[in-house]
């Protein structure tokens, strides 16, 4: 993402419980890559006291210019075994303890990533935003509101006009939370277009920049398209350097054994079951494309390449895959990790 643009960067969610026991997978989450300058850890839990002790250790063993508070999780595994993610928008008297060790363990800044409420008929992030800001703890730096709620996991539009009132719900008599719109930004239309929905109450108090998350998974140059604001009809042959530069940061992670060759095709092909969803500029009948609308059901690219790129079977990511680490062995077989009915 930062050869692509991207000004700060973000680990994936781990979870503070496996942290705190010592998992080598789950703190493998929180790598930073050297060409992160700015860089965060997100971390999910439902408890304050593992929410510090957790703290403390990144604290003193770790490199990071922000720790995030993941309250917008919306897995059912999160939500109710761990009470974690988006369960704990639900409990403020444990989100307030929690923050405040935090903050008391940490040098650093502290971010929120949250969703508009639990169920998208009764959002309540803009009471729950108004309340951290009442509570006055040093430390917490911006809060980033995801515009959907917990129930609509990622179906239907973000609603941006919401995200707005949240920014604009904050008292003017205490010092401001910076809060940080994140939902379907696919373009560099829809980035401008989603900061400047205007809000009946304040449509200055959102921060000027953006949270993206999908649309880099599967445009992982979306920064500069922002940036540059352009759609960028970028071709296969540059789209297959990036996986070949893919393929080489996980080889130098993994090894270049059989088990770090596994690894790295293990993930590849996670990330293949997003890029297939892009849509190259010069195929489209509109532009931009968005985010929540699916291709036909076949597509052929300009070229066999774009062709193999656009393919939604898993047999094709695979062949794909054969490109750049070599055959897979007999009887080989994937499916993805992620599904949702959410496009």
């Amino acid at each position: 993402m930062k050869h692509f643009g991207a000004d700060i960067t973000c680990s994936e969610m781990a979870l503070a419980q496996n942290l705190i026991q010592g998992q080598i997978s789950e703190w493998a989450l929180l790598k930073r890559h050297s060409s992160e300058d700015v860089f965060g850890v997100q971390i999910a839990c439902g408890y304050a006291d593992q929410y510090t002790r957790v703290s403390e250790v990144i604290e003193n063993e770790m490199d990071v210019d922000f720790v995030d508070l993941n309250l917008g999780c919306p897995i059912d595994l999160i939500c109710d075994k761990y009470s974690a993610g988006a369960a704990m928008m639900l409990r403020e008297t444990k989100l307030r303890r929690s923050l405040e060790g935090i903050c008391k363990s940490l040098s650093c800044s502290v971010t929120i990533k949250m969703r508009t409420g639990w169920d998208e008929n009764k959002p309540i992030a803009t009471g729950l935003v108004r309340k951290i800001q009442e509570w006055g703890i040093d430390g917490v730096s911006a809060v980033m509101v995801h515009g959907r709620s917990r129930l609509q996991r990622y179906q239907k539009l973000a609603n941006w006009e919401y995200i707005h009132k949240v920014a604009a719900s904050q008292s003017a008599d205490l010092p401001r939370i910076p809060v940080i719109g994140n939902g379907d930004i696919f373009s560099y239309t829809d980035y401008y277009d989603k900061l400047s929905t205007s809000s009946n109450d304040d449509d200055s108090a959102l921060s000027p920049t953006a949270m993206v998350g999908r649309g880099a998974l599967i445009k992982p140059w979306l920064p500069t398209e922002i940036k540059e604001k352009r759609h960028w009809d970028i071709s296969a042959s540059e789209r297959l350097d990036m996986l070949k530069q893919f393929v080489r940061f996980g080889l130098e992670h993994w090894g270049s054994d059989q088990q770090g060759v596994n690894n790295t095709r293990r993930f590849l092909l996670e990330w293949l079951s997003f890029l297939y969803r892009y849509i190259p500029v010069g195929l489209l009948e509109v532009v931009p494309q968005q985010m929540n609308m699916r291709p036909p059901q076949f597509m052929c690219g300009r070229n066999d390449l774009e062709t193999l790129m656009l393919s939604k079977h898993c047999a094709d990511w695979i062949k794909i895959s054969e490109m750049l680490l070599g055959p897979v062995p007999d009887g080989f077989q994937f499916q993805p990790k992620h599904k949702a009915n959410g496009y």
